[in-house]
């Protein structure tokens, strides 16, 4: 059986906004994140993704 972590869960472990995780669920760059109603439920393994608003190149 699966594992999986809220919303809330992956905000605290990945430090970013809840409404950030919402977003980055709805876009599908979370692997494996479920929709079940209103509640987005992630696995625990699941690896924060790499943030593409920031430049990599920046000093």
């Amino acid at each position: 059986m699966f594992e999986y972590m809220t919303v809330q869960e992956a905000a605290t472990k990945w430090d970013i906004s809840e409404r950030r995780i919402q977003t980055l669920c709805s876009e599908n760059r979370i692997e494996g994140v479920v929709r079940l109603s209103r509640v987005w439920l992630i696995p625990k393994d699941a690896k924060k993704p790499i943030d593409r608003r920031k430049k990599n190149n920046e000093k």
